[in-house]
């Protein structure tokens, strides 16, 4: 790599003494300072006794399988995206008429808040599972916890049963998600690694066009709850075909003796110490509570009496960023077994993997949280059509990460993809939208500036997972792809959080700035009811008023937006230019 950008590179080249094995394996992507144990260690295509139960079956069962069942496999995960991405699809449109029932109970907001963060703080548990246990029993799990979820929604008749309804659907469906994607990373070589993520997020080219009309015929027929119903009897008939076949497999291994069981000998309690430290319970504890604390007040400040100064906000977010920086200190001078090693919490290229996921998630909420209400308001788009404007990004990101796969298969790097394809696009597309969000724009410049964001969210996207995957361990990839789903959650709640900011600031005195004399009385219901702005016909002083408030508001979003994203070029720039094209990972028969 050339430019001043040369001193963030290592070489790849490889020493072959034993004893510069830790820094070899940090230069060549994999930090791994764990010592071997026998020679058969050093064959690459041997099981790594050192890892945890989890990855030793899953690295026995793709030794055992054959081709045809590794495309049987691949098969089954994409048909499962494709009807999980049609429920959520669906449900998304529903869930309007199932929540009217209760839509004046305080509970409602807060149980999707909750709902939200518990499903996202969970992928840290289920990486411990999938580790420990096996894949097939991680998958399984989320599998029951999402069926759960949706019959309960089917069958809710209150708030408190829709409120745990919610918690255990997403749970189960972030879990499906994420345990699918640890399938990907045991299943490829890191060189095919962004071809296998986009053929599995290709579903989502199919499932935008139809999940309107479904909603639509669900609504007007059997009603809302089959619509779950329905749902809850396909999603585990879908998923159990991949779950048995990744079972079936891992008997073959054992019956062939790649696989010894050997009896513990523990009794019941000694199991529940042992499992208390092999799982980290007290980093689990202390991570997912103080990610929990911190991250709700970000969402429900607005609920309190005086906001972000009310006390229990204060006490929230202080709570929550001590039990933050307990895990830390607990990780690194405490922990027995450590969740994940110090050296992978200290890599750069994780971490600059993970501050971009943030980063993403941050200029994603902050922009798009009232483009919708934009595009109707200013454009005078209708909701079909503002639909269709929405649909570009899964489309065009879909569409694009083949292509971006493919570049890195041959290229056999992926930093260059960020650093001066994805990052450098996303933050004109962004800065773009700063001048084309005024009234009279034209929109086939918006939609050019969403096709530009789509195809820059693809190459973003493929290139941070390839990099938390690449600088870690196989027996690690579940925990980092866990770590950069948690700074996701966590930029998504900043980018919230700043986008309602910046609209209540600024909005409300546009349009009291803005709004004739006659059209003054109505400020408030103008700025709480979307239909209220559509009421006024376009041309009329009090639409006119509306529009120019919007151009207000929106520049501000448009422009942290894009100076946020600015953050995601530094930490690209500190990523390892690693080269995977050669990097073995996993074992196997494998794509």
């Amino acid at each position: 790599m050339r430019g001043p950008l040369a001193r963030f590179t290592h070489p790849t080249e490889v020493p072959v003494e034993e004893k510069t094995r830790a820094e070899t394996d940090k230069e060549t992507g994999v930090v791994d300072n764990q010592t071997r144990n026998s020679e058969n260690d050093t064959d690459p295509e041997s099981i790594d006794h050192d890892a945890q139960a989890g990855v030793q079956k899953i690295e026995a069962t793709t030794k055992v399988w054959s081709k045809s069942n590794l495309i049987m496999a691949y098969i089954f995960i994409w048909i499962i995206y494709f009807v999980d991405s049609m429920q959520q699809g669906m449900g998304t449109l529903l869930t309007p008429y199932v929540t009217s029932a209760f839509a004046l109970h305080s509970l409602t907001a807060t149980t999707g808040v909750m709902s939200g963060i518990i499903g996202g703080v969970s992928k840290l548990t289920l990486a411990k599972v999938l580790d420990i246990w096996g894949r097939p029993q991680g998958f399984m799990v989320v599998v029951l916890l999402m069926t759960l979820g949706l019959v309960m929604m089917a069958a809710c008749n209150n708030v408190e049963t829709y409120a745990a309804a919610q918690v255990f659907y997403w749970v189960g469906y972030n879990g499906i998600s994420y345990s699918l994607s640890v399938f990907i990373a045991d299943t490829s070589h890191l060189k095919n690694r962004g071809l296998m993520l986009a053929f599995i997020s290709s579903p989502y080219i199919i499932t935008v066009w139809i999940t309107s009309p479904m909603a639509q015929s669900v609504l007007e027929g059997i009603g809302w709850r089959w619509g779950f119903g329905i749902f809850s009897i396909i999603t585990p008939i879908m998923c159990l075909p991949l779950f048995f076949l990744f079972t079936w497999n891992y008997h073959k291994a054992k019956k062939a003796g790649l696989i010894v069981y050997t009896p513990s000998g523990r009794t019941f309690w000694q199991n529940v110490k042992y499992y208390f430290w092999q799982f980290d319970v007290i980093c689990l504890i202390l991570v997912s509570g103080g990610f929990a604390l911190f991250l709700l007040p970000f969402n429900i400040y607005s609920y309190q009496y005086y906001g972000w100064r009310d006390p229990l906000t204060i006490c929230l977010i202080i709570f929550g960023g001590l039990l933050l920086i307990g895990a830390v200190v607990w990780e690194r001078f405490f922990a027995p077994v450590k969740f994940m090693p110090w050296e992978l919490l200290k890599d750069r290229t994780v971490l600059g993997a993970c501050i971009l996921a943030a980063v993403l998630f941050v200029e994603y909420y902050i922009w798009t949280a009232y483009f919708s209400s934009f595009l109707q308001v200013v454009l005078n788009l209708n909701v079909t059509q503002t639909g269709y404007i929405n649909n570009i990004y899964s489309l065009g990101s879909c569409f694009f990460s083949f292509i971006v796969g493919f570049a890195i298969r041959y290229t056999g790097r992926f930093k260059w993809v960020a650093l001066y394809f994805g990052v450098p696009l996303t933050i004109l597309s962004i800065g773009l939208l700063i001048h084309f969000r005024q009234p009279g724009t034209h929109i086939g410049w918006i939609i050019m500036c969403e096709i530009f964001y789509a195809f820059a969210g693809g190459a973003c996207v493929i290139a941070e997972q390839i990099a938390v995957m690449a600088a870690a361990a196989h027996q690690h990839v579940a925990v980092v792809l866990a770590m950069e789903g948690m700074f996701s959650s966590v930029g998504g709640a900043i980018g919230g959080t700043i986008s309602a900011a910046i609209w209540t600031g600024t909005f409300p005195k546009a349009l009291a700035k803005y709004l004739p004399p006659e059209s003054q009385a109505n400020l408030t219901e103008i700025y709480g009811q979307l239909p209220v702005q559509l009421s006024y016909p376009v041309g009329s002083p009090t639409r006119d008023a509306i529009i120019a408030a919007y151009g207000d508001g929106l520049r501000w979003m448009f422009v942290a937006a894009t100076a946020i994203t600015g953050l995601g070029l530094v930490s690209v720039a500190f990523w390892r230019d690693i080269k995977v094209k050669n990097l073995k990972q996993v074992k196997g028969n494998v794509f």
